[in-house]
């Protein structure tokens, strides 16, 4: 815990420090910084210009938080590519145990043994890499890194993030985060097999298997390049978000997204150094000679000099990562739902004071649950009982999101576009997992489920089910902003349908087999003939789904990389939507703006209001402007909009909702 105090600590500083430096970097007044908006001159606002930079510090080392947040975006996607790839790889050895899968080997090589079967140890290698990958770099990095840094500069009204620099050494933490993982791949041991929770001893003892050699060190160093990383975007995003909303831009007035994306990073900067103190312990374990985690054990015959460890102390120090970690790639998501649901309803989102308060009392609840993961561990059952009812309340500000969702939908001049298509499945796997996650929650019934496919299930339609349509609906609805083209929406419905079809193929019979007592983590269930005789045919049929859901996932690879060069041009507001963003040029220019940053002057959920001229009113737009369909309380703010053009009022211009 102290050395997760130093880092916060260190990290704010270094937030603090660099945002002063932006904004006294400048020295006169002709070339002063915007004090609310600093990364860019009066001039250059003014002009839009900006001093021309070389093509390697514009697209490669570039500090524009819209190149870096496509870098995000294309990283995650390659690794998105990986990790599903390699799922498809367990999932056939899983439905087809006996196929020889010699067709492999050229690609493969020594994985696939003489018979023509996977090797186990590389299955076990597969099954980690594919869990490390989805979610850390795809729905932890990818998801939060690419929207985070893309929509809250555009969002809040600043010309770009508090530290373009931190920004960059973010990015590129992450980048080499990706490489060692990568090369993990083909290291002569084999990568790390021992799951992505990485337990001790098994993965404290190099002797202990092939991937607990070299590949768990490379795991080990790859996970403290990515937190670092994390540590460095998140500090930088909940410092832009204090300190350079634009002119009227209070609190109130932050879109659900922004709200989702600052939690977010709350949460990441307090519990991620926790997991970076349980990996760098673990080093210590393996490199050094230390028991933090290790004691009197046998391997080989051999009793190692380890005493007075825990492995359960691990547990402890993951999960308190584990279960926020959740939350992390799960709030971006719910927030950016939150937008699309509104644009594309025409109508105002249900309970915004609700959604931010649940998302806080998500936020909080988060800390105090990570028990629930450790009910097998021996735990004492009062403990349990605790950890129990907290998860069980947890439930309550889930269900304040899902009800406002469903209330938002109600009688909503629905749009069903893609992006709409994939936020309405997000909700439906939301509920789907959400509903699980009360049975695996009681201390009871997961002492049953918990080693079993149930839990599978419930894990991937909630991290993965969620997360993912979260992420792809995002996509779908900023990237006429990112890349200035318009995505191919017939591809998008057959990827949507492929996908939430596949989704519900593959995962939901995972529930049924789970009560029945599939176990999960098994190389091959033939050895039993109770599962085999069972349930071959269904892990044949959930395979086929998982090689639907991998062919949908190819139409919007296509259809990505056809949209960027070819795609139909965008306008500048496509969805007719309120914030921010769309106001800015469909021409990328440096600090986002071409003149002065736009003033806010109401909420970012003004859709269909009575009376108005349009059905949708932009924050930009003064109330003195709208006579026709103000309410009463608002007439009484057009006093104010004076002030607000003179100075920033920040806190001071609040609207009730």
């Amino acid at each position: 815990m102290f050395l997760t105090g130093v880092l916060i600590i260190s990290a704010i500083f270094i937030g603090w420090i660099t945002t002063g430096y932006v904004r006294l970097r400048a020295g006169d007044a002709s070339t002063r910084v915007d004090d609310t908006n600093p990364g860019t001159t009066d001039a250059e606002a003014v002009e839009g210009k900006h001093e021309p930079l070389p093509r390697w510090r514009k697209y490669i080392f570039s500090e524009d938080h819209k190149t870096i947040a496509k870098q995000y975006l294309i990283t995650g996607i390659f690794w998105a590519i990986i990790g599903t790839t390699l799922s498809t790889l367990f999932r056939l050895q899983l439905g087809f145990p006996d196929m020889n899968m010699s067709w492999l080997k050229p690609i493969l090589g020594s994985w696939i043994n003489e018979s023509g079967k996977l090797d186990p140890n590389f299955y076990l290698a597969l099954v980690t890499m594919h869990g490390t990958i989805m979610i850390f770099f795809v729905l932890t990095a990818g998801l939060s890194g690419t929207f985070s840094n893309f929509l809250i500069p555009l969002q809040i009204g600043a010309r770009d993030m508090a530290s373009g620099f931190l920004n960059m050494l973010s990015y590129w933490f992450f980048f080499l985060a990706s490489v060692v993982m990568f090369t993990s791949l083909f290291l002569e041991t084999g990568p790390p097999n021992g799951g992505w929770t990485a337990y001790p001893p098994l993965n404290a003892i190099k002797q202990a298997a092939s991937g607990s050699a070299m590949g768990m060190t490379y795991w080990i160093f790859s996970m403290a390049l990515f937190i670092i990383s994390q540590l460095l975007g998140g500090i930088n995003y909940i410092t832009t978000v204090i300190n350079l909303r634009t002119r009227g831009m209070s609190f109130s007035k932050l879109p659900l997204t922004v709200w989702s994306f600052f939690l977010t990073a709350v949460l990441g900067l307090i519990s991620f150094p926790v997991l970076l103190s349980a990996v760098l312990l673990l080093l210590f374990d393996r490199e050094f000679g230390t028991s933090f985690y290790l004691s009197e054990l046998y391997v080989s015959g051999e009793l190692l000099n380890n005493q007075g460890g825990s492995p359960i102390l691990y547990q402890h120090l993951f999960w308190f990562l584990g279960h926020p970690e959740v939350y992390i790639v799960l709030l971006p998501a719910l927030g950016m739902t939150s937008e699309i649901f509104a644009v594309h309803c025409r109508k105002p989102i249900f309970g915004y004071r609700a959604m931010v308060a649940s998302m806080m009392g998500i936020v909080f609840l988060a800390f105090i649950v990570w028990g629930h993961h450790m009910f097998v561990s021996g735990m004492n059952p009062f403990l349990g009982s605790v950890f129990m009812f907290l998860t069980l309340i947890i439930a309550v500000p889930s269900a304040v999101k899902v009800f406002n969702y469903l209330t938002t939908l109600w009688r909503g001049n629905i749009h069903f576009t893609p992006q709409m298509l994939f936020a309405i499945g997000l909700v439906s796997f939301f509920i789907t997992g959400g509903l699980t996650g009360l049975i695996l929650g009681n201390s009871v019934l997961d002492i049953h489920l918990h080693d079993t496919y149930f839990v599978v299930a419930h894990f991937h339609f909630v991290m993965g089910g969620v997360s993912s349509f979260g992420f792809l609906a995002g996509i779908y609805q900023w990237f006429p902003k990112m890349f200035g083209r318009m995505l191919n929406p017939k591809l998008g419905y057959i990827h949507f349908w492929g996908l939430f079809i596949g989704i519900y193929l593959l995962f939901f019979p995972m529930h049924y087999m789970g009560i029945a007592g599939f176990p999960r983590r098994y190389y091959a269930f033939t050895s039993y003939d109770w599962l085999k005789n069972t349930y071959a045919d269904m892990n044949v049929f959930i395979t086929l789904a998982a090689l639907l859901v991998h062919a949908a996932n190819f139409t919007f690879l296509f259809n990505f990389i056809h949209s960027i060069f070819w795609g139909k041009k965008a306008p500048q507001n496509p969805w007719r939507a309120n914030t921010l963003e769309w106001t800015t040029p469909v021409e990328e220019l440096h600090g986002n703006w071409p003149g002065p940053i736009p003033a806010v002057y109401r909420w970012p959920y003004d859709y269909s209001k009575p009376n108005a001229k349009e059905d949708y009113i932009p924050q930009n737009v003064p109330y003195s402007q709208t006579p026709e369909s103000n309410l009463a309380h608002e007439n009484e703010l057009i006093e104010l909009e004076k002030q607000i053009n003179a100075q920033n009022l920040n806190d001071q211009f609040k609207q009730p909702h």
